[in-house]
C-alpha cells in the first residue's frame, strides 16, 4: 500500500471543515508561541529538558551575519529568519520550517521585537533515527527530487501539532523525559516524509554522494583543529579529488578548505564568547598565527574578534 496514501484519511480529518483546530492555523501558532514563551530564559539559543531540543528567542532584530547550525529541524512559532547560502535564499517562519541535513555555516538574519519576539525550536537530526524510520516503512518513500543540505518548506498541520505537543511536554521534566523522545521521533518522521526530506533520506544511503560528503563534514567538525588534507578526505569518501571537490561545493556552497576555515572561525567565536582569549582561541582551533586568525575572522564576521564577540554574547546562534 502506498505510504503517502495511507496518510490521506488522517490529513482529511485534520482539514475537515468541522475541525476547529485545522481551521485556526493562527491560533495553533499562537499556542506554540505561548508555550515556548513560558520556557525561554535567555536570548539566542537556550537549553531544554531534552538535549536534542533547543529554544530560539530574540526580542530584537539582527542583520544578516554568519551562523552555523548542526543538522536540525527548525520550527518557528513567531517572528522569522532569512537564510542565505551561495545564491539561494530561504525564509523560515510560522508558515515554513527549516530542514538542515548536514552541519552548515550560512548567512542568517533574525526578525524579532520586544512586542513580538522571535520564538522557535530546533530539533537535532539523528541519522540513526532516520535509518530506523526508513527501515520500518513497508515501501520506500518517493525520491522527492535531489537532496539539498538546507531548505525551508511549508509547515504541515501534522508537524505543527507535533511541535505543540513537544513544547507542551517540555513544561514538565518528567513528561519531557517520558514523552519527548517519541515526539522528536515523530517530528523527524514528518520532516523525512516532507517536501524537503530527500536530504534526510540520503543520510541513510551509505553509498550516495550526499552521504559520503556528510561523513566528510562530520570528520571536519570533529577534527577541525587538526591538519586536514583534501586528498585524504576525498580518499575516505571514495572519490577522486576533483569529484570530491565538486560534490562538496554543490552541497555546502563552499570548497572544502574554505568550509574548514569557516568552521574553525565559528568554533573560535564560541570559545571567545565563553571567555577564552583571542590568541588561545586561535590556537585551539588550529591557527598557528594569531594575526592570520584575526584577518580571516574580520573577513568573515565583518569586525575584529573583540568587536564581534561583544555583539555575539547576546546574538550568537550556534546549535
Amino acid at each position: 500500500m502506498d505510504f503517502c496514501r495511507d496518510l490521506l484519511p488522517y490529513y482529511l480529518m485534520k482539514t475537515d471543515l468541522r475541525n476547529p483546530i485545522r481551521n485556526a492555523p493562527t491560533r495553533d501558532r499562537s499556542v506554540l508561541a505561548e508555550l515556548l514563551a513560558n520556557l525561554v530564559t535567555t536570548e539566542g539559543f537556550g537549553a531544554t529538558a531534552l538535549s536534542d531540543v533547543r529554544l530560539m528567542h530574540s526580542t530584537a532584530s539582527y542583520p544578516s551575519a554568519p551562523v552555523s547550525y548542526d543538522p536540525s529541524i527548525v520550527i518557528i512559532a513567531q517572528g522569522h529568519k532569512h537564510g542565505r547560502l551561495g545564491g539561494r535564499q530561504f525564509v523560515y517562519d510560522a508558515h515554513n520550517y527549516l530542514v538542515l541535513s548536514v552541519p552548515l555555516p550560512f548567512e542568517c538574519e533574525t526578525i524579532g521585537s520586544p512586542e513580538e519576539p522571535m520564538l522557535g525550536m530546533a530539533v537535532r537530526v539523528n541519522p540513526a533515527t532516520i535509518a530506523e524510520l526508513l527501515l520500518e516503512l513497508d515501501e520506500p518513500l518517493p525520491p522527492g527530487g535531489s537532496p539539498t543540505a538546507i531548505d525551508a518548506t511549508p509547515l504541515t498541520p501534522e508537524l505543527s501539532d507535533a511541535a505543540i505537543r513537544l513544547a507542551r511536554c517540555l513544561q514538565s521534566p518528567t513528561e519531557a523525559r517520558i514523552l519527548g523522545p517519541q515526539i522528536i521521533r515523530e517530528i523527524t518522521f514528518r520532516a523525512l516524509c516532507g517536501e524537503r526530506g530527500a536530504g534526510l533520506r540520503a543520510l541513510a544511503t551509505p553509498q550516495s554522494n550526499f552521504n559520503q560528503i556528510a561523513r566528510a563534514l562530520k570528520r571536519i567538525h570533529s577534527d577541525f583543529a587538526q591538519t586536514l588534507e583534501v586528498s585524504a578526505l576525498a580518499r575516505e569518501a571514495g572519490m577522486s579529488v576533483s569529484t570530491f571537490h565538486a560534490n562538496f561545493k554543490a552541497i555546502t556552497a563552499n570548497p572544502p578548505l574554505r568550509y574548514l576555515q569557516t568552521i574553525r572561525l565559528h568554533k573560535a567565536q564560541v570559545l571567545m564568547v565563553s571567555g577564552t582569549p583571542v590568541a588561545e582561541a586561535a590556537r585551539q582551533v588550529g591557527y598557528e598565527s594569531a594575526s592570520q586568525f584575526s584577518r580571516e575572522f574580520k573577513r568573515l564576521f565583518g569586525g575584529t574578534p573583540k568587536e564581534v564577540t561583544g555583539r555575539s554574547r547576546v546574538a550568537l546562534t550556534m546549535f
